[in-house]
Formats: C-alpha cells, structure tokens, sequence
C-alpha cells in the first residue's frame, strides 16, 4: 500500500509505493518528497525465491528418481516420455476445466509444448549420446545466459547487474560440479544438439513468462500434454517392457517398488517441478528464476549422492558453492518491469 503521512498523521492511499511527508516551511509551505516505499509483505521475492528453489529441488530429483528405472532395463527417452505423458494424465481433469486456452493462446500453448518441455528433453538425451553427459548439462545450463541476451537485445529491457554476475558465477561453478575438464569432447553435432537443449530451455523461462494470462495448471498440462505427443514419435513407447514397472528398484540401498520412483518422477519432478517453475517465473522474472535454476544440477548430484552412493569430489563441492553464490547473487535482482504490469490474477486460480 501507499502510505500518506501528513501533520495528521498517516493514511493509506491506494495501492503502490508512495510515502509523502510534510514539514511546515514558512517560506514556501509544506515541502514534499516522493520516496519509493517497499514493504516486505508485497516483495514478489517473499514468495518467488522459495518457490524457484522447490522448483530447482523438483527438477534436480528426476535424474537420481530415475536413473534405477534406468539400471532395470527402461531406456532414458522412455522415461522421459512416462514422466510427460504421466503428467499429463494426472493433470487430466484439470486440462478439461481449462479448455478455452486452446481458443485463446493455442501458440503459446504449442510452442511451450513444442520447445520448453518435449524440445528440452529430445535434445539433451540426443546430446548425451554423443558428448559426455556434464559437458551436454552444461551446454544446456546457457539457457539462462540466453534469457539474458534475449532480454538485453531483442526485448530492449535492462539487465540487472546483479542478474548477470549470479549467472556467470553459477556457470563458473557448474562447470565444477559436473567436472567439465576431465571430459571435455568437442563434438559439433553434440555441441549444437547441447546448444538446441539451451535454447528450449531459455524458452521455457521466457514463455512462461509471457502468458501469464494462461493458469499454470492450465499451461503446465497442456505443455506436457503437447511434449508427450512429440517424444511419442521419438520414443516409441509401445516398445516399454511394462513388466518392468511391476518389479523393484534399488534406491538409497533398498529396493522399492518400481512403481514409487515412477510416482515421484511424475507427481514430484515433473508436475510439482514445472508448476512451482511457471509460478517462480511470473513471480520474480525469468531474468532472475533463471538464476536461482542452477540450483537443480547441484541438488541432482546431492541426491546422487544420497540415494545413489555417488562420490563427491572437491571439485563439486567447489562448484557447488559457487553456484550457491550465484543464485544468491541473482536473486537480489529486482524483477524486471514488475511494477508496470496489472495483476495477472491471483496464482493457480480457474480459469472462467
């Protein structure tokens, strides 16, 4: 609120970031000043920074949820597909109360489809077959270096300083993490395949941005619902050894049911994961959620460690705090043209 402070006292005066004070000056009259005022019960980053860090910690739980499915014999693109098309299934219901957002941004909705959800998965698991899977990891880490460019020089918007240091700290230290040096393969179709993962995944900050007249359970479904359909072609699903998923799986030293990492792979890192991330991005800008993203490989290789009994090396441990470092950095940005947006309406509710 703005709050008016007179020699009567203070009042409130509609909504925004106004503070007025007079002081009697007998030469000129009351002498008023304009002074931004934010409280911290209206900072979008109160609630933004720790949604982008669940976010980040769903994302960053797919690969060691996923690499037992993996060991028992399901290859990675049909995981990729049982996560998008479990998604889909389980955000149904949903997707039937919100069916006039295919009348009225059925671009939006494809194109999140197309290249924030299916493209991000297509081109990182064909990267990784062919280059080493840190080296694709990082490639497609540039995603939010890209956000920045696109933001700078195709929309004309200033970039926070703050933005650009938290994200080249965070690359520094995720080229740590994943051991960059100690892998290092130049090869071109790897690297454009890497370079296409980068690029959806910029897209993914930067649509979710941008409808933000679409609920996120809305955009959420139907992405997933559009990514499932594409990698279905790629996958071929019908070639899964459903029997698979009826046995166990060895995670964190015991073995689980098969089905409980399919649960969490659905309901915990891709659901969970992309709604917390649409509502991050509109909440603190893609300039800066992007930031706060690489969190999701330094949580991934915790958990590898964790529940996979994966080594950590100095190396890691390094990169790790840079990278902590930077989203801290990044985060401090204040969100781009925030103040001069109307409301899009309150988060997560129906559509009419």
């Amino acid at each position: 609120m703005w709050a008016e402070c007179s020699p009567s006292g203070p009042r409130e005066r509609g909504s925004g970031a106004l503070r007025r004070c007079g002081t009697p000056v007998p030469e000129f009259g009351p002498a008023c000043f304009d002074v931004p005022v934010r409280s911290p019960a209206h900072d979008p980053r109160a609630v933004g920074l720790p949604v982008a860090v669940a976010s980040a910690i769903f994302f960053g739980g797919s690969g060691p949820f996923a690499k037992p499915l993996i060991n028992a014999g399901l290859s990675p693109l049909h995981v990729a597909w049982l996560r998008l098309a479990g998604g889909a299934l389980l955000l149904l219901p949903v997707l039937l109360r919100h069916l006039p957002v295919l009348r009225r941004a059925p671009r939006l909705i494809l194109g999140y489809g197309l290249f924030s959800v299916a493209g991000v998965q297509v081109c990182y698991f064909a990267a990784i077959a062919t280059i080493p899977v840190g080296v694709a990891l990082l490639i497609e880490f540039l995603g939010p270096v890209l956000v920045l460019g696109w933001i700078r020089f195709v929309r004309r918007a200033p970039v926070s300083r703050s933005a650009v240091i938290g994200v080249l700290l965070a690359v520094v230290g995720l080229a740590c993490v994943v051991e960059l040096f100690s892998g290092l393969i130049f090869n071109p179709l790897g690297l454009l395949l890497g370079l296409g993962a980068a690029a959806c995944q910029a897209t993914y900050f930067l649509l979710s941005d941008s409808t933000a007249e679409v609920d996120p359970f809305a955009l959420a479904g139907f992405g997933l619902l559009v990514g499932a359909v594409v990698v279905t072609a790629i996958a071929r699903p019908w070639e899964v050894d459903f029997a698979l998923l009826a046995g166990r799986v060895e995670l964190a030293g015991h073995h689980v049911p098969a089905v409980v990492a399919v649960g969490w792979v659905v309901v915990g890192t891709t659901v969970l994961a992309y709604l917390t991330g649409i509502v991050a991005v509109r909440l603190l800008s893609p300039q800066v959620a992007g930031g706060v993203a690489f969190l999701e490989p330094v949580v991934a290789t915790l958990l590898a460690w964790v529940l996979l009994a994966e080594a950590l090396g100095p190396p890691q441990l390094v990169g790790g705090a840079l990278v902590l470092i930077g989203a801290c950095v990044a985060q401090r940005a204040a969100p781009f043209d925030r103040d001069a947006r109307a409301p899009a309406g309150p988060v997560g509710s129906p559509a009419p």
